[in-house]
């Protein structure tokens, strides 16, 4: 939380001067919820209904042990699982995942994805773009693109919202920057301290507007001796603050007491504790995920459990295959029965496979050359694999894909023209979602 600290002098209403320039941590002198809120629309569009929902595994997951399973190679790289048939003839997957494989018509699995750095980082998986020569600003993801071009759907609801914990490993935590966009386009992180100061916590809406017009003052002087354009439209970022502070869709969004229990248990629980330096494997997330997308979020990112597997990587796939299997699944089911699988596209993904080779530890080490992604939704075409990597899974031997694909596709799904938009960078030149004259939405899938 970004705040601006004083003296702690007392005020008035007894509240001291250093607690009232962080209230509720949101909005008021705090900055951290104005600085993720949308400012104005960047047009008249408002992109209806639609939505992503991205889904990172930090630490790379282990492509052959998931999507790609290799009966044909030698034993020290075919590892422990076999393949189950799924409801798409011809179509196998690991057998760690039979809720997947039987709506397995809903999805896509991507065998070849490309372009990895090889950095233990979700920024490529949540922009496209590579974290080196970057322009200045840096590259936003993908929810502050949403936020930029489309806006918030309701002044009560954030565009892009990331549910992803902070990590000890910091890069696995990253809910999404919005780089050169500014602050405004940043997604609203509600774990820890964000979530709580949704609630006036008995303060009264007249107190509340008092204070809405003490910070006009100190906005009005900070603007004057601002530099860098944080400041700016910094008015609009308070007034939607206070439309969420006011409002209770965005905690009642966040609230899944108000799920009926047989839904909660569909999706499962899962432990809401850290996974060494990853994430926590709290299935409950995707629930909200859905939640949030239904009450108007474009934009809704999470991180589930820690895939760097260099041991045990049987052990620990056992564990959370079925725990991803059981929480995906229902995320996609219960989107479809809502009738919004159509307009919200999934996303599942890491930042790189591993190793074919099974290690001394048995584990799995990091192999950028290849690595899978499943996509669900959108509109899109489903039902089959894309790609093909060798016998022994080191390469994609039929139909790479690249990461900037697969944006250019999810960008196309929520009605964005690569080819025509361009946003410009801190220095005022235009720069396009993705480099257009290599990377195009896949035509398998539009």
């Amino acid at each position: 939380m970004l705040s601006l600290l004083g003296r702690s002098t007392p005020m008035c209403d007894r509240l001291n001067r250093r607690a009232f320039l962080q209230l509720g941590g949101l909005a008021l002198g705090g900055l951290s919820m104005p600085q993720i809120l949308r400012a104005e629309q960047a047009s008249g569009l408002n992109g209806h209904g639609k939505g992503i929902i991205m889904i990172f595994l930090p630490g790379g997951p282990p492509h052959q042990d998931m999507w790609d399973i290799k009966m044909d190679a030698p034993s020290e790289i075919r590892g422990e699982f076999t393949p189950i048939h799924t409801k798409v003839p011809g179509v196998e997957i690991c057998e760690q995942f039979p809720r997947l494989a039987s709506i397995s018509d809903k999805l896509t699995f991507i065998r070849t994805m490309v372009g990895a750095t090889g950095s233990h980082y979700a920024f490529q998986c949540l922009t496209g773009h590579h974290d080196r020569n970057q322009p200045p600003g840096g590259w936003p993801s993908l929810g502050s693109v949403l936020s930029k071009v489309y806006g918030s759907k309701d002044p009560a609801v954030p565009a892009t919202v990331g549910l992803s914990p902070k990590t000890r490993h910091a890069p696995w935590g990253d809910n999404g920057q919005a780089g050169f966009l500014g602050v405004a386009h940043a997604p609203f992180t509600p774990a820890g301290e964000g979530k709580d100061d949704m609630v006036l916590n008995g303060i009264t809406l007249d107190r509340l507007n008092d204070r809405k017009q003490v910070l006009g003052a100190f906005d009005r002087f900070r603007r004057q001796v601002d530099q860098s354009g944080m400041m700016s439209g910094l008015d609009a970022f308070n007034q939607q603050a206070f439309g969420i502070l006011t409002s209770s869709k965005l905690a009642d969004a966040l609230n899944i007491e108000n799920e009926p229990q047989s839904v909660r248990d569909r999706y499962g629980h899962g432990e809401d504790k850290l996974q060494a330096d990853g994430s926590t494997r709290l299935l409950t997330n995707f629930l909200l995920a859905r939640r949030l997308v239904e009450a108007g979020v474009r934009c809704v990112s999470l991180s589930f459990s820690r895939w760097d597997w260099h041991g045990n990587n049987f052990g620990r796939a056992r564990q959370d295959f079925p725990m991803l299997d059981q929480a995906v699944s229902a995320l996609i089911e219960d989107l479809d029965h809502r009738g919004l699988l159509d307009d919200i596209s999934v996303v599942v993904w890491g930042e790189f496979g591993r190793t074919p080779k099974i290690n001394a530890n048995s584990g799995r080490d990091h192999w950028p050359r290849v690595s899978c992604a499943m996509l669900a939704g959108g509109g899109m075409r489903h039902g089959q694999v894309i790609g093909a990597t060798n016998r022994l899974g080191e390469y994609a031997a039929d139909r790479p894909v690249h990461f900037q694909e697969v944006f250019a596709t999810l960008y196309r799904a929520q009605g964005i023209d690569i080819d025509h938009l361009a946003l410009p960078d801190l220095q005022g030149r235009p720069r396009y979602l993705v480099d257009q004259n290599l990377y195009r939405p896949m035509p398998e899938l539009i």
